[in-house]
């Protein structure tokens, strides 16, 4: 009973206080964008890295000033408080990941970038292995005939947690570097080949 009551009022808050932090962090930082100028009115797919996926809301926004988005987010009840939080900036979600829904997510991540939404994926989530793409992002993609956008986040200053993931949060005052790919096709590469190029730009400015 205690766990559901302490789970209840972290559904409740953390959300909430979650998107304030993300807002402020943003406001009390420099940034500086690596990126295009124009990603086109084609629906894609934007992947980052699960560890830094906190600030990743103002990468799409650059693009897409009213968010027509989903993100696709595990069923775990971690993953259950991305979803809401990220709900504050706009954006709808697919609950399912690798390990769990699997299938389901994959197929309904399809048939919503059919209907018209971009798709955000962190390609080594939920539980990992670290900077490890999994196979989903480039079957979505080719099953859906959309290109990936890639984005690496890299803040001046920053804390890291000792989660499998090694969270990323920046620190107030510094400077947040958003380097944001070109559309990325991987429609007739092979499925190792195209995990290969997205594993190689994820970590370029590492």
């Amino acid at each position: 009973m205690l766990k559901k009551t302490s789970r209840f009022l972290a559904i409740l808050i953390v959300p909430l206080i979650g998107s304030l932090l993300i807002r402020l962090l943003y406001l009390t930082n420099k940034k500086i964008f690596y990126a295009p100028e124009s990603l086109g009115d084609e629906k894609f797919i934007m992947a980052c890295w699960h560890g830094e996926l906190l600030m990743i809301p103002y990468a799409y926004t650059r693009y897409r000033k009213n968010p027509h988005v989903k993100l696709l987010i595990s069923e775990h009840f971690d993953g259950n408080l991305i979803a809401k939080t990220l709900n504050f900036f706009g954006f709808a979600t697919i609950r399912g990941s690798s390990t769990r829904g699997g299938a389901k997510a994959l197929i309904e991540s399809i048939k919503e970038i059919k209907n018209g939404y971009d798709l955000g994926i962190t390609p080594d989530g939920p539980k990992g292995p670290r900077h490890e793409i999994h196979d989903g992002i480039v079957i979505m993609a080719q099953k859906a005939k959309v290109k990936i956008v890639l984005v690496e986040i890299k803040p001046s200053k920053y804390w890291q947690l000792k989660s499998w993931d090694k969270f990323v949060i920046p620190k107030p005052f510094g400077t947040i570097n958003y380097y944001i790919s070109d559309l990325i096709d991987v429609g007739d590469k092979s499925l190792q080949e195209a995990k290969s190029i997205l594993k190689e730009g994820l970590k370029k400015h590492e």
